[in-house]
């Protein structure tokens, strides 16, 4: 790999690190990279040893400088109509085409490229790189990272997560709870249906329950007005059960989120839910002691809510390339998960815009890789002057 962002994006693009894909392999040749340019990098396996978290540093050691986060895993393209190669990067009319260039491998791209040109420079305080895996699945890889970071002491002065926010920082996300309720029934002939428990209308009667409680959020809960949707937000993305049409189901599975703003608290939030499925199990379990609703967690990151006051922002807002009054983005990131984590100030700021990520011909424009480039030239400079 060369030390042009360009280049390392085609590289980038070309490992096909989708979230049900290896990605040790990109780790260790990013790794062996840093290394070579005179780095300490690390390799992070999963207890699978098919995926793995890269952890680097260059400079002295112990807290403060600036932590770079970002992820190697990229969303699928099945089903998607592209009209260009998505794992082979495609350049034309200022934009960079391929799966992973605005989401976030076109940053990624732009630290490696500083990266190599770092050691150049002598630091004066640390500059540390951390890149996840299976960040797509919602944040799953990034907790041992922050772990082996905290059992080390680091604390930076910022953590910058390069997620696409076309080079605005962005101080706040929403926190993310997913869920999951395995609805459990009674089978019965469907001409006896009434005799049995029907485990699709158990769960149509907590997706109403959820439906009320969006209702009311969006009613009469806490508002943040920097967010496009301003109030905590539930909803269900699947459902599936049921056999055969004349057969009154046993099992239905609902998977459903909610994503809330910093002042609706996610733990009453969920206590909610659960009390009312524990509601509806137990009028259930009256027609049939083996009915009810398991509610299970698949995942969840608390959100990010950076006071706009930190010196941790103007220095950011300081730099090249980066523009435009502090915003909070509608997507999740690891962002919550460092600041809660390390208790670091968190900015999230990075080229592209989520709009053109996940999708078939994503792009990010060649404007905002420069820029990018410009922003990391300055954080490096800072870090050499300690200013």
């Amino acid at each position: 790999m060369s030390a042009d962002s360009a280049a390392l994006l085609e590289r980038l693009v070309a490992a096909e690190t989708v979230s049900r894909n290896p990605c040790r392999p990109l780790q260790e040749e990013i790794a062996a990279l840093l290394r070579g340019a005179g780095w300490e990098a690390e390799v992070i396996p999963d207890a699978s040893g098919e995926k793995a978290n890269l952890l680097a540093r260059l400079g002295p050691a112990g807290p403060g400088g600036v932590l770079l986060s970002g992820h190697v895993d990229v969303v699928p393209v099945d089903g998607q109509d592209w009209t260009v190669p998505p794992f082979r990067l495609t350049r034309g009319a200022g934009r960079f085409w391929g799966r992973g260039t605005a989401d976030m491998k076109g940053f990624v791209a732009c630290a490696l490229a500083m990266a190599l040109r770092a050691p150049a420079r002598l630091l004066r305080a640390p500059l540390r790189l951390a890149l996840s895996f299976d960040e797509e699945l919602g944040c799953l890889g990034v907790p041992s990272l922050i772990a082996r970071l905290r059992e080390e002491g680091v604390r930076p002065d910022l953590c910058l997560v390069g997620e696409p926010t076309g080079m605005v920082p962005a101080l706040g996300h929403k926190g993310k709870v997913a869920l999951r309720a395995l609805c459990t029934g009674r089978e019965m002939h469907s001409a006896l249906a009434p005799l049995g428990v029907n485990a699709i209308h158990l769960a149509a009667d907590l997706l109403g329950a959820l439906r009320a409680l969006q209702a009311r959020l969006e009613r009469e809960g806490a508002r943040d007005g920097a967010y496009d949707v301003p109030f905590t937000t539930v909803h269900a993305g699947r459902i599936e059960g049921g056999t055969a049409l004349n057969i009154v189901p046993r099992h239905c599975r609902l998977d459903f989120e909610f994503r809330n703003v910093p002042d609706d608290d996610p733990a009453a939030l969920r206590a909610a839910i659960e009390a009312e499925a524990a509601r509806l199990s137990a009028g259930a379990r009256a027609r049939a002691p083996e009915a009810g609703i398991a509610l299970s967690e698949l995942f969840a990151y608390p959100g990010l809510d950076t006071p706009e006051g930190s010196p941790a922002v103007a220095w950011l807002r300081g730099l090249p390339g980066v523009a435009g009054d502090p915003v909070k983005v509608a997507f999740g990131t690891e962002g919550g998960l460092f600041a809660e984590g390390l208790g670091a100030p968190v900015v999230i700021c990075g080229p592209g815009h989520m709009a053109q990520g996940h999708r078939p011909d994503e792009w990010v424009a060649e404007e905002q890789i420069a820029r990018c480039d410009a922003m990391l030239a300055g954080v490096l400079d800072r870090l050499a002057g300690a200013a």
